[in-house]
């Protein structure tokens, strides 16, 4: 039989046990929330691990544990948040500076054509005096196609400007967004950060 002396030891040593399994339990349900991208919380990591939200707040070990696990998950989301924001803000800014090099190309065609128009239209007065009436009409339809072709032109112009002006307004939309995102990250870090000053101070045993 176990001797009344031994009984003391025995119930520290198998409450140690029972301790260093938690903790492991812990360790266990830290890293399957991570793989899984679950959100890590001490509610999750208690219910997953089968151990109670106390013994995260009570014991030492397991506060530890629990806390750096937290701050880790909050440091991957502001760095997954600063990546979007970044992603974003890349995005529009590409599609603002393509239209804009586009407007740009559309614009020096559009010159282009009405230089070549007014020379064409040059060359027709001076052809009509010199040339016999049958080679006008020819020179007429030229013409007459250069001015659709600029018509045509000035109409993309126009549209492509509108297109510009929807990417620099979304560009703007986008930009204010991500700002008010961040504010509200910021503000639910404050709040997380206040949660787990609270719980720290709670006082704590060496086992549970």
């Amino acid at each position: 039989m176990t001797s009344t002396a031994d009984s003391p030891a025995a119930a520290i040593a198998a409450r140690r046990r029972q301790t260093r399994n938690k903790l492991t339990q812990l360790e266990k349900a830290i890293t399957q929330l991570r793989r899984e991208r679950r959100r890590l919380n001490v509610r999750a990591i208690a219910e997953r691990a089968g151990v109670s939200a106390t013994f995260c707040y009570e014991n030492t070990d397991a506060r530890a544990l629990v806390q750096a696990a937290v701050a880790d998950a909050r440091q991957r989301r502001d760095q997954g948040a600063q990546q979007e924001h970044e992603r974003i803000e890349a995005s529009w800014r590409e599609r603002a500076l393509n239209a804009e090099e586009t407007l740009t190309r559309t614009q020096e065609t559009v010159f282009t054509q009405r230089k070549r128009i007014g020379e064409l239209m040059g060359q027709l007065r001076d052809v009509e005096q010199t040339t016999p009436a049958d080679s006008a009409p020819a020179l007429r339809t030229e013409n007459a196609s250069l001015k659709r072709r600029l018509d045509q032109l000035a109409q993309e112009h126009r549209s492509l400007q509108e297109r510009l002006e929807g990417a620099r307004s979304n560009l703007r939309f986008a930009d204010k967004r991500v700002a008010d995102l961040e504010i509200q990250l910021l503000e639910q870090q404050q709040a997380a950060r206040a949660v787990v000053t609270r719980r720290g101070v709670m006082p704590s045993s060496p086992e549970h």
